[in-house]
């Protein structure tokens, strides 16, 4: 049983609280974390996993919880739980699915060039930027926000993993000079300045499933070491995805006379990623392991196919007029 609603939480700027459950699967992780301190045995989290949609929220939600206590973990929750064998077992299940559904969904790979993939994706237009861009109001902006602040807010941590994977070439690029301010203090600023709430993941109950796969799909290609080439693919595409998006965002915040933090975040993304993104990094991990190749497609081509499943979220809620938001309404 759960710790009732009316304890106070400890929660923090810096550690969140846990969710609200969506359905057994994340019930059974959530009840597991909340009840119990890790035991000196094994103690598995029993759930059934082979019954809930890969793509869904309820399986979703649970394995970005089991990736979070990687990260700053949850207020209230033993930390302990990181490395708790049961909770890495469940953890290996929900990986399954998600993985087994992406490859499904992705296709065959085996035959297939990573440039040849790269230069496709580049000439694609974002749809849901340009929707913003031409269309969108100051709600469906906020709403925006608030759906990727559960990557963006963290995006330095998870990023690493899949910078780690990679090259000593991208290593030594990125620790060779620090920015003054971090990607995720930067879009707490935008949250900030549009009237949400920067704390770290105090929106994580109101986003849809599609934007916590996305987050997921970097996790789990960064965390395993034999994905590298998918966490090389998937952080080409999302620098491509970046680039592609952010003139839009940029276009659609001045039509709106949003906040000037808003405004300079979208036009600095846009204006620092001219050339071919991380073309050094991907053409080095190739000439190192060539096998790697149909991997680096993998992890395009599931980027590619969770930024539209997120994307047509988003655009049939609002086509509806109904927000993509799961309890708040920002209008």
């Amino acid at each position: 049983m759960r710790v009732p609603t009316d304890v106070p939480s400890t929660a923090t700027h810096l550690q969140p609280a846990l969710p609200s459950a969506v359905g057994p699967v994340s019930d059974a992780l959530l009840d597991h974390l909340a009840c119990r301190a890790p035991r000196r045995h094994y103690v598995p989290v029993e759930a059934p996993v082979g019954d809930t949609r890969p793509y869904g929220h309820d399986l979703q939600l649970a394995l970005y919880v089991s990736y979070e206590l990687h990260h700053r973990g949850f207020a209230d929750v033993d930390p302990r739980w990181e490395w708790d064998p049961g909770v890495l077992q469940f953890r290996a299940r929900l990986e399954e699915a998600f993985g087994n559904a992406l490859r499904e969904d992705v296709g065959d790979v085996s035959a297939c060039s990573a440039a040849a993939e790269i230069r496709r994706l580049g000439a694609r237009s974002s749809v849901l930027a340009d929707h913003l861009r031409e269309h969108g109001t100051w709600s469906q902006m906020r709403e925006y926000f608030v759906h990727r602040s559960v990557r963006r807010l963290k995006i330095d941590d998870a990023g690493a993993w899949a910078t780690y994977a990679m090259t000593p070439a991208e290593f030594d690029r990125s620790v060779s000079g620090a920015p003054p301010r971090s990607t995720s203090c930067r879009f707490a600023d935008v949250l900030s300045a549009a009237g949400l709430d920067d704390t770290y993941l105090h929106y994580l109950d109101e986003v849809t499933p599609e934007a916590l796969a996305l987050v997921n799909m970097m996790s789990m290609f960064g965390l395993h070491r034999n994905l590298r080439g998918a966490a090389t693919g998937q952080l080409v595409a999302t620098e491509i995805s970046i680039r592609r998006a952010s003139a839009g965002l940029h276009d659609a915040l001045l039509r709106l006379g949003a906040p000037q933090p808003c405004v300079q975040f979208y036009r600095d993304h846009a204006g620092t990623l001219d050339g071919p993104p991380r073309c050094e990094t991907l053409g080095a991990l190739l000439e190192r392991e060539p096998e790697t190749e149909p991997d680096v497609v993998l992890g395009i081509r599931a980027f590619e196919l969770l930024e539209e499943r997120f994307a047509s979220r988003l655009l049939t809620c609002w086509a509806d007029g109904r927000s993509s938001l799961r309890h708040l309404s920002l209008r």
